[in-house]
Protein backbone atom coordinates (compact mmCIF):
# COMPACT_ATOMS: atom_id res chain seq x y z
CA UNK A 1 0.00 0.00 0.00
CA UNK A 2 1.73 2.93 -1.19
CA UNK A 3 2.33 6.20 1.44
CA UNK A 4 3.15 9.91 0.49
CA UNK A 5 6.87 9.78 1.52
CA UNK A 6 6.26 14.06 2.13
CA UNK A 7 4.55 12.93 5.00
CA UNK A 8 8.27 11.87 6.52
CA UNK A 9 8.86 15.28 6.96
CA UNK A 10 5.75 15.63 9.39
CA UNK A 11 6.66 12.65 11.27
CA UNK A 12 11.05 12.34 11.02
CA UNK A 13 10.96 9.53 13.74
CA UNK A 14 8.76 6.94 11.51
CA UNK A 15 10.76 4.94 8.98
CA UNK A 16 7.38 4.20 6.41
CA UNK A 17 9.37 1.67 4.74
CA UNK A 18 9.42 -0.34 7.93
CA UNK A 19 7.21 -2.50 9.85
CA UNK A 20 4.73 -1.95 11.58
CA UNK A 21 3.88 1.71 10.13
CA UNK A 22 4.46 0.49 5.95
CA UNK A 23 0.75 -1.13 5.86
CA UNK A 24 -1.29 1.93 7.27
CA UNK A 25 -3.11 3.94 4.37
CA UNK A 26 -2.02 7.83 4.14
CA UNK A 27 -4.74 9.13 5.88
CA UNK A 28 -4.28 6.75 8.99
CA UNK A 29 -0.57 8.08 8.89
CA UNK A 30 -1.49 12.04 9.41
CA UNK A 31 -3.39 11.44 12.31
CA UNK A 32 -0.97 9.34 14.21
CA UNK A 33 -0.27 11.61 17.35
CA UNK A 34 4.35 11.71 18.22
CA UNK A 35 2.75 9.46 21.26
CA UNK A 36 1.04 6.70 19.06
CA UNK A 37 3.93 7.01 17.01
CA UNK A 38 5.99 5.98 19.83
CA UNK A 39 3.77 3.51 21.24
CA UNK A 40 3.16 1.56 18.35
CA UNK A 41 7.29 0.97 17.82
CA UNK A 42 7.26 -0.15 21.02
CA UNK A 43 4.28 -2.38 21.18
CA UNK A 44 5.77 -4.24 17.78
CA UNK A 45 9.28 -3.92 19.07
CA UNK A 46 8.03 -5.86 22.17
CA UNK A 47 6.06 -8.57 20.40
CA UNK A 48 8.53 -9.26 18.14
CA UNK A 49 11.50 -9.86 20.82
CA UNK A 50 9.17 -11.25 24.05
CA UNK A 51 5.90 -12.54 22.77
CA UNK A 52 6.75 -14.35 19.27
CA UNK A 53 9.84 -15.63 20.34
CA UNK A 54 8.61 -17.00 24.18
CA UNK A 55 5.15 -18.90 22.52
CA UNK A 56 6.56 -22.77 23.11
CA UNK A 57 7.90 -21.57 27.03
CA UNK A 58 5.06 -19.98 28.00
CA UNK A 59 2.64 -23.74 26.49
CA UNK A 60 5.33 -25.56 28.65
CA UNK A 61 4.78 -23.28 31.82
CA UNK A 62 1.48 -23.64 31.51
CA UNK A 63 1.22 -27.65 30.99
CA UNK A 64 2.47 -28.05 34.66
CA UNK A 65 -0.72 -26.02 36.06
CA UNK A 66 -3.68 -25.58 33.76
CA UNK A 67 -5.33 -22.82 36.16
CA UNK A 68 -2.55 -20.85 37.33
CA UNK A 69 -1.59 -17.34 35.44
CA UNK A 70 2.28 -18.75 34.21
CA UNK A 71 5.32 -16.91 35.99
CA UNK A 72 6.51 -15.96 32.64
CA UNK A 73 3.24 -14.21 31.73
CA UNK A 74 3.68 -12.54 35.38
CA UNK A 75 7.17 -11.33 34.33
CA UNK A 76 5.98 -10.13 31.08
CA UNK A 77 3.18 -8.19 32.37
CA UNK A 78 5.77 -6.28 34.80
CA UNK A 79 8.14 -5.62 32.44
CA UNK A 80 5.16 -4.00 30.27
CA UNK A 81 4.15 -1.94 32.45
CA UNK A 82 6.83 -0.66 33.57
CA UNK A 83 7.77 0.34 29.63
CA UNK A 84 4.82 2.29 30.03
CA UNK A 85 2.81 -0.30 27.64
CA UNK A 86 -0.30 -1.24 30.26
CA UNK A 87 -3.82 -0.10 29.63
CA UNK A 88 -3.15 1.23 26.17
CA UNK A 89 -6.82 0.21 24.86
CA UNK A 90 -8.43 3.35 26.47
CA UNK A 91 -9.66 6.18 24.84
CA UNK A 92 -8.13 9.63 25.72
CA UNK A 93 -11.83 10.66 26.09
CA UNK A 94 -11.07 9.08 30.11
CA UNK A 95 -9.01 10.85 32.74
CA UNK A 96 -7.86 7.45 33.01
CA UNK A 97 -6.61 7.05 29.45
CA UNK A 98 -2.45 6.64 28.45
CA UNK A 99 -3.39 9.04 25.95
CA UNK A 100 -4.34 7.06 22.39
CA UNK A 101 -7.38 7.45 19.68
CA UNK A 102 -9.42 4.49 18.88
CA UNK A 103 -7.42 4.87 15.97
CA UNK A 104 -4.05 4.88 17.49
CA UNK A 105 -4.97 1.71 19.74
CA UNK A 106 -6.17 -0.13 16.84
CA UNK A 107 -2.79 -0.06 15.33
CA UNK A 108 -1.79 -1.48 18.21
CA UNK A 109 -4.17 -3.71 18.60
CA UNK A 110 -2.81 -5.31 15.43
CA UNK A 111 0.41 -5.81 16.49
CA UNK A 112 -1.06 -7.47 19.91
CA UNK A 113 -3.15 -10.17 17.58
CA UNK A 114 -0.36 -11.85 16.38
CA UNK A 115 -0.09 -13.63 19.44
CA UNK A 116 -2.62 -14.88 21.20
CA UNK A 117 -1.58 -13.84 24.73
CA UNK A 118 0.54 -10.88 23.63
CA UNK A 119 -2.55 -8.29 24.50
CA UNK A 120 -2.74 -9.64 27.95
CA UNK A 121 0.80 -8.99 28.88
CA UNK A 122 -0.23 -5.70 28.64
CA UNK A 123 -3.12 -5.57 30.02
CA UNK A 124 -5.00 -5.16 26.89
CA UNK A 125 -6.64 -8.29 26.45
CA UNK A 126 -10.69 -9.42 26.66
CA UNK A 127 -12.82 -9.32 28.46
CA UNK A 128 -10.49 -6.63 30.53
CA UNK A 129 -10.22 -4.18 28.27
CA UNK A 130 -14.81 -3.93 27.81
CA UNK A 131 -14.76 -4.22 31.81
CA UNK A 132 -12.11 -1.65 32.33
CA UNK A 133 -13.79 1.00 30.01
CA UNK A 134 -17.44 0.26 31.55
CA UNK A 135 -16.04 0.96 34.98
CA UNK A 136 -13.87 4.18 33.98
CA UNK A 137 -17.23 5.17 32.17
CA UNK A 138 -19.89 4.25 34.24
CA UNK A 139 -18.70 3.62 38.01
CA UNK A 140 -19.05 6.13 40.91
CA UNK A 141 -15.52 7.02 42.34
CA UNK A 142 -16.04 4.70 45.44
CA UNK A 143 -16.33 1.49 42.75
CA UNK A 144 -13.60 3.14 41.08
CA UNK A 145 -11.26 2.94 43.41
CA UNK A 146 -12.67 -0.19 45.20
CA UNK A 147 -12.21 -2.06 41.29
CA UNK A 148 -11.27 0.23 38.67
CA UNK A 149 -7.64 0.99 39.42
CA UNK A 150 -6.47 -2.42 41.04
CA UNK A 151 -7.36 -4.03 37.20
CA UNK A 152 -5.73 -0.78 35.65
CA UNK A 153 -2.77 -1.81 37.25
CA UNK A 154 -3.12 -5.11 37.23
CA UNK A 155 -3.40 -6.95 40.52
CA UNK A 156 -6.13 -9.68 39.87
CA UNK A 157 -8.47 -10.05 36.42
CA UNK A 158 -12.36 -9.87 36.01
CA UNK A 159 -15.27 -11.02 33.80
CA UNK A 160 -18.24 -10.19 31.81
CA UNK A 161 -21.16 -12.11 33.05
CA UNK A 162 -24.32 -12.05 30.58
CA UNK A 163 -25.11 -14.97 28.53
CA UNK A 164 -27.24 -17.58 29.90
CA UNK A 165 -27.72 -21.15 28.31
CA UNK A 166 -31.65 -21.05 28.77
CA UNK A 167 -32.37 -18.51 26.57
CA UNK A 168 -31.56 -16.55 23.38
CA UNK A 169 -28.72 -14.38 24.63
CA UNK A 170 -28.66 -12.57 21.57
CA UNK A 171 -31.74 -11.07 22.17
CA UNK A 172 -30.86 -9.60 25.79
CA UNK A 173 -34.16 -8.62 26.69
CA UNK A 174 -34.46 -12.23 27.08
CA UNK A 175 -31.83 -12.50 30.01
CA UNK A 176 -33.77 -14.15 32.67
CA UNK A 177 -31.06 -14.08 35.99
CA UNK A 178 -33.09 -13.50 38.70
CA UNK A 179 -31.88 -10.12 40.68
CA UNK A 180 -34.12 -9.45 43.68
CA UNK A 181 -34.12 -6.85 46.78
CA UNK A 182 -33.29 -8.62 50.35
CA UNK A 183 -36.13 -7.66 53.02
CA UNK A 184 -33.96 -5.28 54.45
CA UNK A 185 -33.31 -3.22 51.11
CA UNK A 186 -29.82 -3.29 51.48
CA UNK A 187 -28.62 -6.11 49.36
CA UNK A 188 -29.65 -7.73 46.25
CA UNK A 189 -30.05 -11.58 46.01
CA UNK A 190 -29.20 -13.10 42.71
CA UNK A 191 -30.32 -16.42 41.29
CA UNK A 192 -30.15 -18.13 37.91
CA UNK A 193 -27.68 -19.30 35.56
CA UNK A 194 -24.45 -18.61 33.25
CA UNK A 195 -22.41 -19.52 30.20
CA UNK A 196 -19.13 -17.77 30.08
CA UNK A 197 -16.80 -15.37 32.43
CA UNK A 198 -13.50 -16.08 33.03
CA UNK A 199 -12.70 -19.17 34.85
CA UNK A 200 -13.04 -18.87 38.92
CA UNK A 201 -10.43 -21.61 39.00
CA UNK A 202 -7.56 -19.15 38.49
CA UNK A 203 -6.73 -17.67 41.79
CA UNK A 204 -5.83 -14.32 39.96
CA UNK A 205 -10.39 -14.20 39.11
CA UNK A 206 -11.48 -11.63 41.53
CA UNK A 207 -14.68 -9.88 39.72
CA UNK A 208 -17.29 -10.53 37.84
CA UNK A 209 -19.21 -7.96 36.30
CA UNK A 210 -23.20 -8.96 36.12
CA UNK A 211 -25.78 -8.46 33.75
CA UNK A 212 -29.46 -9.98 34.99
CA UNK A 213 -33.42 -9.20 35.47
CA UNK A 214 -34.06 -7.01 38.47
CA UNK A 215 -37.53 -5.14 36.85
CA UNK A 216 -39.43 -8.15 34.56
CA UNK A 217 -42.52 -6.25 35.00
CA UNK A 218 -41.25 -3.35 33.53
CA UNK A 219 -43.36 -2.47 30.37
CA UNK A 220 -40.40 -0.94 28.52
CA UNK A 221 -38.41 -4.36 27.70
CA UNK A 222 -34.65 -2.28 27.80
CA UNK A 223 -35.43 -1.19 31.28
CA UNK A 224 -36.17 -4.56 33.21
CA UNK A 225 -32.02 -5.33 33.75
CA UNK A 226 -29.09 -4.05 35.79
CA UNK A 227 -25.54 -4.62 35.89
CA UNK A 228 -23.98 -5.84 39.36
CA UNK A 229 -20.38 -5.85 40.99
CA UNK A 230 -20.15 -9.58 42.05
CA UNK A 231 -16.51 -10.58 44.10
CA UNK A 232 -15.51 -13.77 43.04
CA UNK A 233 -15.69 -15.58 46.57
CA UNK A 234 -19.31 -14.50 47.18
CA UNK A 235 -20.94 -17.44 48.84
CA UNK A 236 -23.39 -19.06 46.23
CA UNK A 237 -21.47 -18.55 43.52
CA UNK A 238 -20.45 -21.53 41.77
CA UNK A 239 -18.24 -22.81 38.79
CA UNK A 240 -19.83 -25.90 37.59
CA UNK A 241 -17.09 -26.51 34.38
CA UNK A 242 -15.06 -25.28 32.20
CA UNK A 243 -16.20 -24.89 28.05
CA UNK A 244 -14.33 -25.81 25.73
CA UNK A 245 -14.33 -24.03 22.56
CA UNK A 246 -13.78 -26.29 19.93
CA UNK A 247 -11.79 -28.88 21.84
CA UNK A 248 -9.48 -25.73 23.67
CA UNK A 249 -9.40 -25.09 27.30
CA UNK A 250 -8.67 -21.35 26.93
CA UNK A 251 -7.07 -22.30 30.32
CA UNK A 252 -6.26 -20.24 32.47
CA UNK A 253 -8.75 -17.70 31.69
CA UNK A 254 -10.95 -20.44 30.65
CA UNK A 255 -15.07 -20.11 30.17
CA UNK A 256 -16.81 -21.30 33.03
CA UNK A 257 -20.65 -22.41 33.23
CA UNK A 258 -21.88 -20.54 36.54
CA UNK A 259 -24.78 -20.95 38.92
CA UNK A 260 -25.71 -18.03 41.27
CA UNK A 261 -27.89 -19.66 44.23
CA UNK A 262 -28.95 -17.01 46.59
CA UNK A 263 -25.68 -14.58 45.98
CA UNK A 264 -26.15 -11.57 48.24
CA UNK A 265 -24.26 -8.34 47.24
CA UNK A 266 -24.70 -5.16 48.96
CA UNK A 267 -26.39 -2.20 46.88
CA UNK A 268 -23.98 -0.13 46.41
CA UNK A 269 -22.63 -2.66 43.82
CA UNK A 270 -25.51 -1.57 41.42
CA UNK A 271 -23.63 0.25 38.24
CA UNK A 272 -24.98 3.19 37.56
CA UNK A 273 -28.60 2.13 39.21
CA UNK A 274 -31.60 -0.04 38.52
CA UNK A 275 -32.48 -0.43 34.85
CA UNK A 276 -29.49 0.96 33.13
CA UNK A 277 -28.02 -2.59 32.11
CA UNK A 278 -28.81 -1.78 28.39
CA UNK A 279 -27.13 1.33 28.96
CA UNK A 280 -23.68 -0.07 29.91
CA UNK A 281 -23.63 -3.07 27.47
CA UNK A 282 -23.95 -1.26 24.56
CA UNK A 283 -21.10 1.23 25.74
CA UNK A 284 -19.26 -1.93 26.72
CA UNK A 285 -19.86 -4.22 23.64
CA UNK A 286 -18.74 -1.56 20.76
CA UNK A 287 -15.38 -1.10 21.90
CA UNK A 288 -15.28 -4.72 22.83
CA UNK A 289 -16.53 -5.85 19.11
CA UNK A 290 -14.23 -3.93 17.38
CA UNK A 291 -11.22 -4.73 19.57
CA UNK A 292 -11.77 -8.32 18.72
CA UNK A 293 -11.49 -7.15 15.17
CA UNK A 294 -7.64 -5.48 15.47
CA UNK A 295 -6.51 -8.68 16.85
CA UNK A 296 -8.05 -10.84 14.55
CA UNK A 297 -5.97 -8.83 11.33
CA UNK A 298 -2.66 -9.41 13.57
CA UNK A 299 -3.81 -13.20 13.65
CA UNK A 300 -4.65 -13.32 9.49
CA UNK A 301 -0.85 -11.40 8.83
CA UNK A 302 0.92 -13.89 11.26
CA UNK A 303 -0.71 -16.83 9.49
CA UNK A 304 -0.24 -15.09 6.01
CA UNK A 305 3.48 -15.43 7.36
CA UNK A 306 3.24 -19.18 7.51
CA UNK A 307 1.96 -19.46 4.12
CA UNK A 308 4.59 -17.60 2.46
CA UNK A 309 7.56 -19.91 4.10
CA UNK A 310 5.55 -22.90 3.20
CA UNK A 311 5.23 -21.73 -0.32
CA UNK A 312 9.01 -21.13 -0.32
CA UNK A 313 9.95 -24.16 1.40
CA UNK A 314 12.72 -25.44 -0.77
CA UNK A 315 12.14 -29.03 0.99
CA UNK A 316 8.73 -29.04 -0.43
CA UNK A 317 8.88 -29.45 -3.90
CA UNK A 318 5.75 -31.86 -5.31
CA UNK A 319 6.07 -32.61 -8.85
CA UNK A 320 9.88 -31.30 -8.46
CA UNK A 321 8.42 -27.56 -7.93
CA UNK A 322 8.25 -25.04 -4.68
CA UNK A 323 4.26 -24.66 -3.50
CA UNK A 324 4.34 -20.99 -4.38
CA UNK A 325 5.60 -21.98 -7.87
CA UNK A 326 2.27 -23.17 -9.01
CA UNK A 327 -0.48 -20.64 -10.58
CA UNK A 328 -3.11 -22.12 -8.01
CA UNK A 329 -1.18 -21.13 -4.90
CA UNK A 330 0.19 -17.53 -6.85
CA UNK A 331 -3.63 -16.42 -6.76
CA UNK A 332 -4.18 -17.79 -2.99
CA UNK A 333 -1.68 -15.60 -1.94
CA UNK A 334 -2.90 -12.80 -3.65
CA UNK A 335 -6.41 -13.48 -2.63
CA UNK A 336 -5.09 -13.82 0.61
CA UNK A 337 -3.29 -10.62 0.82
CA UNK A 338 -5.90 -8.47 -0.50
CA UNK A 339 -8.68 -9.50 1.99
CA UNK A 340 -5.99 -8.78 4.71
CA UNK A 341 -5.53 -5.37 3.87
CA UNK A 342 -9.65 -4.90 2.53
CA UNK A 343 -10.45 -5.77 6.71
CA UNK A 344 -7.67 -3.12 8.08
CA UNK A 345 -9.21 -0.99 5.98
CA UNK A 346 -12.66 -1.32 7.37
CA UNK A 347 -11.46 -1.93 10.84
CA UNK A 348 -9.47 1.21 10.82
CA UNK A 349 -12.64 3.18 9.31
CA UNK A 350 -14.50 1.80 12.45
CA UNK A 351 -12.28 3.37 14.76
CA UNK A 352 -11.66 6.42 13.53
CA UNK A 353 -15.71 6.53 13.22
CA UNK A 354 -15.80 6.08 17.04
CA UNK A 355 -13.36 8.80 17.81
CA UNK A 356 -15.30 11.64 15.52
CA UNK A 357 -18.61 10.70 16.39
CA UNK A 358 -18.55 8.11 19.40
CA UNK A 359 -19.35 4.53 20.11
CA UNK A 360 -23.34 5.15 19.46
CA UNK A 361 -22.80 6.85 16.23
CA UNK A 362 -20.13 4.31 15.37
CA UNK A 363 -22.22 0.64 15.79
CA UNK A 364 -23.15 0.63 12.05
CA UNK A 365 -19.23 0.29 11.13
CA UNK A 366 -18.64 -1.65 13.80
CA UNK A 367 -21.22 -3.84 12.84
CA UNK A 368 -19.46 -4.16 9.63
CA UNK A 369 -16.10 -4.75 11.05
CA UNK A 370 -17.89 -8.03 13.38
CA UNK A 371 -18.93 -9.28 10.71
CA UNK A 372 -16.24 -8.83 7.81
CA UNK A 373 -13.07 -9.41 9.87
CA UNK A 374 -14.24 -12.88 12.02
CA UNK A 375 -15.59 -14.96 9.29
CA UNK A 376 -13.47 -13.82 6.53
CA UNK A 377 -9.91 -14.17 9.18
CA UNK A 378 -11.27 -17.74 9.72
CA UNK A 379 -11.03 -18.18 5.78
CA UNK A 380 -7.93 -16.75 5.07
CA UNK A 381 -6.01 -18.85 8.57
CA UNK A 382 -8.07 -22.13 7.07
CA UNK A 383 -6.18 -21.17 3.51
CA UNK A 384 -3.12 -20.89 4.89
CA UNK A 385 -4.17 -24.57 7.17
CA UNK A 386 -4.86 -26.03 3.81
CA UNK A 387 -1.21 -24.83 2.32
CA UNK A 388 0.28 -27.01 4.96
CA UNK A 389 -1.45 -30.02 4.40
CA UNK A 390 -1.77 -32.39 7.07
CA UNK A 391 0.90 -30.69 9.34
CA UNK A 392 -1.53 -27.67 8.88
CA UNK A 393 -4.14 -29.21 11.21
CA UNK A 394 -1.50 -30.13 14.07
CA UNK A 395 0.50 -28.32 16.30
CA UNK A 396 3.20 -27.68 14.22
CA UNK A 397 2.49 -24.11 13.52
CA UNK A 398 -0.27 -22.08 15.33
CA UNK A 399 -2.90 -22.04 12.76
CA UNK A 400 -5.42 -24.41 14.18
CA UNK A 401 -5.39 -22.47 17.23
CA UNK A 402 -6.04 -18.78 15.45
CA UNK A 403 -8.98 -20.61 13.49
CA UNK A 404 -10.49 -21.32 16.42
CA UNK A 405 -10.19 -17.94 17.87
CA UNK A 406 -11.40 -16.72 14.50
CA UNK A 407 -14.30 -19.01 14.50
CA UNK A 408 -15.18 -18.48 18.35
CA UNK A 409 -15.27 -14.18 17.46
CA UNK A 410 -18.02 -14.90 15.31
CA UNK A 411 -19.90 -15.62 18.15
CA UNK A 412 -18.40 -13.70 20.36
CA UNK A 413 -20.54 -10.52 21.56
CA UNK A 414 -22.98 -11.40 19.16
CA UNK A 415 -23.88 -13.59 16.24
CA UNK A 416 -23.35 -12.67 12.59
CA UNK A 417 -26.92 -12.80 11.91
CA UNK A 418 -27.25 -10.23 14.78
CA UNK A 419 -25.12 -7.58 13.29
CA UNK A 420 -25.73 -8.42 9.68
CA UNK A 421 -29.60 -7.91 10.48
CA UNK A 422 -28.40 -4.35 11.80
CA UNK A 423 -26.61 -3.67 8.95
CA UNK A 424 -28.91 -4.88 6.39
CA UNK A 425 -31.95 -2.43 8.67
CA UNK A 426 -29.42 0.26 8.23
CA UNK A 427 -29.80 0.12 4.46
CA UNK A 428 -33.49 -0.41 4.08
CA UNK A 429 -33.83 2.42 5.96
CA UNK A 430 -31.88 4.15 3.07
CA UNK A 431 -33.76 2.71 0.11
CA UNK A 432 -36.09 5.63 0.09
CA UNK A 433 -33.45 8.08 -1.09
CA UNK A 434 -32.22 5.77 -3.52
CA UNK A 435 -35.72 5.49 -5.13
CA UNK A 436 -35.84 8.98 -5.11
CA UNK A 437 -32.39 9.35 -6.91
CA UNK A 438 -33.78 6.94 -9.23
CA UNK A 439 -36.79 8.99 -9.97
CA UNK A 440 -35.02 11.70 -11.07
CA UNK A 441 -33.01 9.63 -13.34
CA UNK A 442 -36.22 8.91 -15.21
CA UNK A 443 -37.19 12.28 -15.07
CA UNK A 444 -33.78 13.68 -16.61
CA UNK A 445 -34.24 11.08 -18.94
CA UNK A 446 -37.64 11.77 -20.77
CA UNK A 447 -36.93 15.45 -20.76
CA UNK A 448 -33.82 14.41 -22.58
CA UNK A 449 -35.84 12.47 -24.98
CA UNK A 450 -38.28 15.36 -25.20
CA UNK A 451 -35.62 18.07 -25.94
CA UNK A 452 -34.10 15.49 -28.77
CA UNK A 453 -37.07 14.36 -30.26
CA UNK A 454 -36.84 10.75 -29.25
CA UNK A 455 -39.78 9.97 -27.51
CA UNK A 456 -41.21 7.30 -29.21
CA UNK A 457 -37.74 5.60 -30.72
CA UNK A 458 -36.83 5.56 -26.49
CA UNK A 459 -40.60 4.48 -25.63
CA UNK A 460 -39.03 0.17 -25.68
CA UNK A 461 -35.27 1.18 -24.91
CA UNK A 462 -35.30 2.30 -21.47
CA UNK A 463 -37.34 0.20 -18.57
CA UNK A 464 -38.52 2.51 -15.97
CA UNK A 465 -41.32 -0.28 -14.50
CA UNK A 466 -38.95 -0.74 -11.08
CA UNK A 467 -40.41 3.00 -10.37
CA UNK A 468 -44.08 2.13 -10.99
CA UNK A 469 -45.94 2.82 -7.76
CA UNK A 470 -47.62 -1.02 -8.11
CA UNK A 471 -44.07 -2.32 -8.05
CA UNK A 472 -43.41 -0.24 -4.88
CA UNK A 473 -46.68 -0.96 -2.73
CA UNK A 474 -45.65 -4.76 -3.93
CA UNK A 475 -42.29 -4.19 -2.05
CA UNK A 476 -43.94 -2.69 0.83
CA UNK A 477 -46.21 -5.84 1.70
CA UNK A 478 -42.45 -7.80 1.75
Amino acid sequence: MALNTAMMSTKPEMDLTQPPFKSYPAWVIEKLSPLAVEKIQAVHDWVETECVPAEAIMKAQLAKNRWETPQLMKQLRQKAKARGLFNLFLPKSFKESPGLTNLEYSCCAEIMGRVYWAAQTMNCHAPETGNIELLAKYCNDKQKKQWLEPLMNGDFSSAYSMTEPDVASSDATQISLDISKSSDGKHYIINGRKLYGNAIWNPAMKLYILMGCSDPTNPNAHRRHSTLLVPADTPGLTMTRNLTILGYDHAPEGHGEYFYDNVKIPVENVILGEGRAFEIAQGRLGPGRIHHCMRLIGQAERAYEYALIRCTDPRKKPRGRLIGSFDSQIERLASMRLEIDAMRLVVLNAAATMDIHGNKSGKYVIAQSKILVPDTAAKIIDECMQIYGGQGLTQHTPLPEMWTYARFVRVADGPDAAHRHQVGRGELRGADVVRQRHKRYREIARRLEKELGMEEEMRNEVNWEYLDEEVKKAGAKL
